[in-house]
């Protein structure tokens, strides 16, 4: 392509960076002993780890710094009606300020709005979202303070730091050559992007990287 092809980007000033993140529903357990289920997208993850971004105020910040754990359910395109439903949901009654000016409603079943169906985990007490095709079991590792002199940022965050303890999915998505694997060419997560929902296409094109085994990410046994 000769210089002179390229199109010169221009400066702009978008009040969300959402560039595109899978969908995560948060499911944690509530004082009363009922489950919370949060719809979110700042999450990403590292090895067994996983980083989520919520506002303080969010009723799941709330449940994690008391129980310490949660489940990372991700739910396929398929369900983008189920999360739609909950997108402008809180568990906290009465609603936040900051929620309230967004045109949030208090939701005590938010499974039962969502028409998901709550299923028990192996390790934590928090549900499952059984129609999702991945579950995972966490524990918070640590909440972090975020952007706390940043502008840009309009309310205050907590960044939460996640130790993934167990992996469900469903058998639809598991690779046919290796049973501890995903076969991305399966695997359809919801994406959302500047606050929209999409799919995943299909592969563009080979990658080098996947050549390498991903055993190779696997960390060692403790000695």
């Amino acid at each position: 392509m000769e210089d002179n092809d390229l199109t010169e980007s221009i400066l702009i000033d978008p009040a969300i960076l959402y560039w595109g993140t899978p969908v995560v529903l948060v499911s944690t357990v509530n004082e009363d002993g009922t489950a919370n289920l949060a719809p979110m997208s700042s999450a990403w993850w590292l090895g067994r780890g996983c980083m989520l971004g919520f506002t303080e105020s969010a009723k799941s910040v709330k449940n994690l710094r008391r129980t310490k754990e949660c489940v990372l359910n991700l739910p396929s395109s398929s369900l983008a009606g189920a999360v739609d439903r909950i997108a402008r949901t809180t568990g906290n009654n009465p609603v936040p300020p900051d929620k309230e000016w967004l045109g949030f409603e208090y939701v005590a079943d938010k499974f039962g709005r969502a028409g998901l169906t709550p299923v028990p985990s192996t390790i934590v007490a928090a549900p499952r979202a059984a129609e999702c095709d991945v579950q995972m079991e966490a524990a918070v590792e640590i909440i972090h303070a975020y952007g706390a002199t940043n502008p840009g940022i309009r309310t205050k965050i907590a960044a939460i730091e996640l130790r993934i303890v167990a992996v469900h999915v469903n058998p639809d998505i598991v690779h046919k050559d290796d049973s501890r694997r995903v076969d991305p060419d399966l695997w359809r997560p919801l994406i959302m992007s500047f606050r929209e929902f999409y799919g995943l296409g299909d592969r563009v094109t080979s990658s080098r990287l996947a050549e390498i085994s991903e055993e190779r990410w696997r960390p060692p046994p403790p000695a």
